[in-house]
């Protein structure tokens, strides 16, 4: 297996090369930078005709050169980044232990059913051999062609894009990660145009539909536009739960902020820096945050409208995003193992969850019904307590539902 040096060399001459700079770096630490591809970007013109991606590139500054062969291990040993294991023991979708560490957890999410659909732009030529080599290195039920399925929204293949074929590859893999036994379907919109991306969508919810219900999730995105309204009927499928990524710009933009798709925004998983332990998680700062400029506030609002005002506040729900505390994932085409964030994460990662669950509600308002009005919802979610967040970071996480995290981190499978 090549380090995780070579592998990141490897991969930003190719994408040089093929599509003219795909990264520009962004925020720096004494332990890494993080790369932003191209396809995150967005122009002033591009508002209501393209969409982007959500999802960031930690490069840490000393190469990582101890692969680890074991299975159920991250791939490079002694590091404290996110497993399918770590997160479901934070989580506690399995029975917790002490630490969550990841470097020691091997228990996996063994759950699932029906279906769930990844919806993303142009084509990943690797897909299914990708999330088999991620699910043979954490010990997950392994695909195959019946129950992971590569479908052409418009008929025919798209081309190819590298930094959406990553976030092709983030999403299957971590849905995957927390539902293994659903059937999952990566269905590739011809372009990232919202009108090639929403006949995706729809293709996607009539797959959903077909398998008996389950999820469509969502991790592009882009700033809201007057005319958004008008694509919330493709988000009303019956038997179908959509969520959708909050944006990594600090605002929330669009289709997270329509009142039929939970909102997801990101968190940072804190741990102890030389012991690896869980220790709490803080609101990951550049997560989408706020209130819609156009949607109007949805009943299941209601008993937080004191905080929101007039219209529909964002996010719902968070889970893990910042790229200093990312995830693992598998992209032969990139040159191998990257370590991912961005809220692109947390949309799959709650697909999963809540198809883990098994309730299978009929419509986003109805799973979000459920979530607002649930009387234990302080042991169904963590709620997050640290960091700030939103425009000049003028939101504060706090106890109960807030702009940064919404009603925080999920805990177990009740009530989603």
């Amino acid at each position: 297996m090549k380090n995780y040096f070579s592998s990141a060399i490897a991969f930003m001459a190719v994408t040089l090369l093929l599509v003219l700079c795909n990264f520009a770096f962004a925020q720096q630490s004494n332990r890494g930078s993080v790369a932003i591809p191209l396809s995150n970007t967005q122009r002033a013109e591009d508002a209501g005709v393209y969409a982007h991606t959500n999802l960031r590139i930690f490069i840490p500054e000393t190469p990582f050169s101890s692969p680890h062969p074991a299975v159920g291990k991250p791939p490079y040993s002694g590091y404290f980044y996110e497993t399918p294991a770590s997160i479901a023991c934070v989580y506690q979708l399995v029975t917790p232990v002490s630490g969550c560490n990841p470097n020691t957890v091997t228990v996996n999410p063994s759950g699932g059913s029906k279906a769930i659909a990844v919806v993303d732009a142009y084509h990943a030529p690797n897909a299914l051999n990708d999330l088999t080599t991620f699910s043979k290195q954490f010990g997950l039920t392994l695909p195959t062609s019946k129950t992971f399925q590569v479908v052409f929204a418009s008929g025919s293949k798209p081309a190819y894009d590298a930094g959406w074929e990553l976030e092709e590859s983030l999403d299957i893999e971590w849905a995957h990660a927390m539902a293994p036994n659903a059937t999952l379907y990566l269905v590739e919109a011809h372009s990232s145009s919202y009108g090639d991306l929403f006949y995706a969508v729809q293709v996607a919810s009539k797959l959903v539909a077909a398998a008996g219900g389950g999820e469509v999730t969502m991790s592009w995105g882009g700033g809201e536009f007057s005319g958004e309204i008008a694509y919330d009927t493709y988000l009303q499928t019956s038997g179908v739960v959509y969520f959708a990524s909050s944006g990594d710009g600090v605002i929330p933009g669009y289709p997270a902020v329509s009142p039929y798709v939970v909102a997801v925004g990101g968190t940072s998983v804190r741990r102890n820096p030389t012991t690896g332990s869980f220790m709490s998680e803080g609101a990951w700062e550049y997560a989408g945050s706020g209130p819609s400029l156009y949607e109007h506030i949805p009943a299941y609002q209601n008993n937080i409208a004191s905080i929101v005002g007039k219209y529909r506040g964002v996010p719902d729900i968070s889970a893990v995003a910042d790229p200093y505390t990312g995830v693992w994932v598998y992209d032969s085409n990139a040159g191998g193992w990257w370590i991912v964030g961005g809220t692109s994460v947390a949309s799959p990662v709650m697909a999963g969850i809540v198809n883990n669950a098994g309730h299978f509600n009929k419509s986003t308002a109805a799973e979000l019904t459920e979530i607002y009005s649930d009387a234990h919802v302080t042991t169904d979610f963590a709620g997050v307590t640290q960091g700030f967040c939103g425009p000049y970071m003028g939101y504060a996480a706090a106890a109960g539902w807030n702009f940064c995290t919404g009603f925080g981190s999920p805990r177990g499978t009740a009530n989603k």
